[in-house]
Parts: structure tokens; sequence; C-alpha cells
């Protein structure tokens, strides 16, 4: 069976050839799948959530000089060591660099030292092309009552998307973030670009650039090359989400293909029952590259701790579920809100683990997660 996959990997690799940039002079290449399992094989089980403090309705907010509180994160990242978590995956934006570059890294460079005291590693996110397309710095307004991710933003914007003379300041934005932690134990990886080609839906959809998915196509093969030139020591990647059968490469979106051949580990989405959650994760077995899934559990959806976690602690599967403490992102209110806003909190929260106070949405959740970490939680702490 190895073989066969080995094979299926030669051809795979060949045929992508077109979607990857060749490496730079002072760059590095995609790594081999030799040099990915490797890096793989020293983490211990990763496990995390998506990370946005209680405080912030979205990036911009949660990174800003006038809202960023250390605070709040320790507090947070404290309850996420105390179950056993090890790393998040948490959302940058480029208008940060292009505000106040200095300021940034420095704020940045406090939640790193934060993180790190907490035995946490962050998978960082350098863009998104989810919710709403039209970014701007300063105040960000009040979450919308009753409605998931009300005032999360994209990174960048529609505008910048469709603009050609801002992708220079992009590519300086992506090289001088990568650049500053390429050699930076602390951080775990980059995922360059969430959801890349995703359009939206209802009002939003019917703001971006009527060819977004084309413009977004050819800047992410750019992205993972701007990335690559600095030579980071960490793994890049850019997740899979749609589409129903990932197996074979040329089931795949162009997208998909751009992803999974630049990326030096395989990550997806999926927000599904047990059974196929396990289907999806299978198939992507084929390009014999360390897989992670960075978005998970929906509880409505059964996409739940107790059908996921145990699957990912079977096949040592690093997993981040959407969503940490409840705050101004109100994502414990599930994606039809944005339809029919929700009068009071739901019975059944979509996302999310903690309250704002630290009390557990479910106590059985957090003992699962504890159980299932606790070996591993204790020899990092002993270290």
């Amino acid at each position: 069976m190895r073989k066969c996959i080995y094979f299926f990997l030669l051809f795979t690799s060949f045929y992508s050839n077109s979607y990857s940039q060749k490496t730079t002079s002072r760059g590095r290449a995609i790594w081999t799948i030799q040099q990915a399992n490797e890096w793989y094989a020293k983490q211990p089980w990763l496990v995390g959530s998506n990370f946005s403090p209680a405080y912030a309705i979205n990036q911009l907010e949660f990174w800003q000089k006038e809202t960023f509180d250390t605070v709040a994160i320790n507090r947070e990242l404290g309850w996420a060591e105390n179950i056993g978590m090890n790393t998040m995956r948490v959302f940058l934006h480029d208008l940060l660099y292009e505000q106040d570059p200095n300021g940034f890294f420095k704020r940045i460079d406090a939640f790193l030292r934060i993180a790190a005291r907490h035995h946490i590693k962050p998978l960082f996110v350098i863009f998104d092309s989810v919710w709403d397309p039209f970014p701007r710095l300063g105040k960000q307004r009040e979450p919308i009552p009753g409605v998931h991710n009300s005032g999360w933003v994209k990174s960048p914007g529609a505008n910048a998307l469709s603009d050609s003379t801002q992708h220079p300041r992009l590519k300086r934005y992506v090289i001088a973030l990568v650049g500053r932690y390429f050699k930076d134990n602390r951080v775990l990886g980059w995922d360059v670009w969430n959801e890349a080609d995703n359009t939206n839906g209802g009002d939003y959809h019917k703001k971006e650039p009527i060819n977004k998915v084309r413009i977004v196509d050819s800047l992410l093969v750019q992205v993972f090359e701007w990335a690559r030139s600095v030579d980071p020591i960490q793994p890049l990647t850019s997740g899979v989400w749609a589409g129903d059968d990932w197996s074979s490469f040329d089931k795949l979106s162009t997208t998909a293909k751009i992803a999974i051949s630049n990326s030096d580990i395989i990550s997806f989405h999926c927000y599904e029952n047990a059974e196929n959650f396990e289907k999806r994760l299978i198939s992507l077995t084929n390009y014999n590259r360390p897989i992670i899934c960075t978005e998970y559990m929906a509880r409505p959806r059964n996409s739940t701790f107790q059908a996921i976690l145990p699957l990912a602690k079977k096949y040592n599967l690093a997993v981040y579920n959407w969503g940490f403490v409840s705050g101004k992102t109100q994502t414990i209110y599930p994606w039809d809100s944005w339809d029919k806003p929700y009068p009071s909190e739901p019975t059944l929260w979509f996302h999310d683990i903690f309250r704002s106070d630290g009390t557990p949405y479910k106590q059985d959740e957090v003992d699962l997660i504890k159980n299932l970490t606790a070996r591993q939680h204790s020899k990092s702490n002993s270290k």
C-alpha cells in the first residue's frame, strides 16, 4: 500500500509543478515528503482552538494598539493550557502592518512571550478570504446582536485584491512578517491564506470582485513564494475546505491544487460528523504529508469534541476547533443567524468552549479534552 501511495505521489508531484513557484535564490524549496514527516514526528499531538480574545470582534480589534490586551490574552491562554491545549490558530491582518509595522511586531512579540509561558505555539494565519470585504482601521463596530461573526474582516480586502498596485505592499508585509520570525521556534507554522477561494454569501458576495477567485489563485501562488523566500524553519500551508472528494489531484479545484502543491503540510476544514470527517482525512493521506485540521467543531452538525477528538488522537491528527471563549465574535450562534438573528443565547452553542468568565459551556467537553491531552501535557510541563 505504501509503495502504491509513493508512485501516486511521484505522479502528483510532477503533475502539480505548473501550480508551484520555483525556489528563489535566497529562499527554500517546498519541503520534501520526508522533511515534512520528520518535522511532524518531532511535534507532540497538537490540540488547540482558533483563538480570538473575548474582547475582539475581529483581527483588527485583537491587535490594534488601542485595544490589544495582554492581561486578557494571558488569562485566556491560561485556560487553554489548563485543559491541555498546546497550540492556537491566530489570525493577523495586512492593514496592521501597513498602519504601524514596528508596533504590530512588538505586539506579536508580546503575544509570543505570553503563549510560550503557557506552552502554546501559534499557527499564524496571514490572509483570510472570509466575511466583510471592507476592513477599516480604527474603532471597530459593535457586534450585531444574535449574529455569528458579525464583524470579522477579510485580509486583504476587496479593494486591495482588485487593485494590483496594492499587491507590492502585500508582498512587503508577507516577507517582513515571516522574515521576522523565520527562525523563531515559538511559532509553529504559517497558514498563508484561510479559505482562499471562499466568495462569501449574502450581501458580502455581491461586494466581492467579480473575478475574485482568479485574482486569489494568482496571488496564492505568490504568497507561498514570498513566504518561502525568507527560508522559514516553520511549515507553510493553506487549507482545502470545499468540494466532496480530495483523494486525487485531478478532482481538486484550481485553488486546492495550488494549496496542496505548495504546502509543506496539508491542512483542511471539516464541520461534519465523525464518519465524514474520517473519510476526508483518509482521502488526504494519498499525498503522504502530515495532515492537520485547522477548523472543526459545530455542535448542531454533529461535529463535536466527543465525535472528533478521539478520532484525531487515533490518527495523531493535529486539530483546531473553531472558537475558544465566547465574546464579541458571537460564534455561539450558528451560521444561519446571518439570515435570522437569534433573540437569545441558543440552547446548543455552535462554537466556543468557555464563557467569558472562564466557566466551561459543557464540563464534560472540557473533561474529555483534559483526559485526552493529559499524558503529553504532563510531559511538556516537566521539560
